[in-house]
């Protein structure tokens, strides 16, 4: 007999297709971003009610500065807004912010926006909300072995008792589950240096359906996906 399992915990999501759809409508790329952005902050809501625990979101990588410069901004832009004008809805909705990622390349009035956010967020008992920026899984693997590095040096760490537990605690997700489900929009087939240390034991979903038209019943269908697989963690199959 199948076996269903229960909703994900934790549910990344790499949110692709937002050129693509902008180019099926004849529209510029900066309107498939400003499409998509709308699109999370519905899944936001819809993953809250499934009673996902986790979401967490690829907005912008570390590749992703060789773009042109005009969709970089736009970009960034967007994540502006959105810094500036979640605080009430995050508020309202008990969600809490977290922001993964090198942000030593960011512009300050952005880094001050995120500090904001996470500091007023940070005792909401509801979803909690990652947003990666300027994130790749390799230099969150990269940053997390200069923060051991530096414990062994001061002495705090001795070389011989680190362990996978504790090259975890030394990344941007410290305190967060790895992902139980990851999912990624518009048909490609790999996760692009997303979470890659997180992801060792996560399922993952890949659909055709450009980020931009991702919506509550596309979340449903990745969900039960999910729930129908048997996760055996490298164990044998009961």
């Amino acid at each position: 007999m199948e076996e269903t399992r229960s909703v994900p915990q934790h549910v990344a999501i790499i949110m692709d297709g937002n050129g693509r759809w902008a180019r099926k409508r004849g529209l510029p790329r900066t309107a498939g971003h400003y499409q998509g952005a709308k699109v999370v902050e519905q899944i936001l809501y819809d993953a809250d009610a499934m009673g996902i625990k986790y979401l967490t979101v690829y907005a912008f990588s570390t590749e992703n500065w060789s773009r042109p410069q005009s969709e970089v901004k736009t970009l960034m832009n967007l994540l502006r807004t959105y810094m500036r004008t979640s605080l009430q809805k995050c508020a309202k909705n008990n969600v809490r912010i977290r922001v993964l990622g090198d942000r030593s390349k960011l512009d300050e009035d952005l880094i001050e926006a995120i500090d904001d956010l996470e500091r007023d967020t940070k005792n909401n008992t509801g979803l909690q909300f990652q947003i990666a920026i300027n994130y790749g899984g390799r230099d969150d693997i990269r940053r997390g072995v200069m923060k051991i590095a530096e414990k062994v040096r001061s002495g705090e760490l001795d070389p011989a008792s680190i362990t996978e537990e504790t090259v975890s605690e030394n990344l941007d997700t410290a305190d967060i589950p790895d992902p139980d489900l990851l999912i990624r929009t518009s048909g490609e087939l790999r996760i692009s240096n997303f979470l890659i240390w997180q992801c060792a034991y996560t399922e993952y979903y890949f659909t055709d359906v450009l980020w931009p038209d991702f919506n509550k019943e596309e979340l449903q269908k990745a969900v039960d996906a999910y729930m129908h697989r048997e996760r055996r963690m490298g164990g044998l199959m009961q």
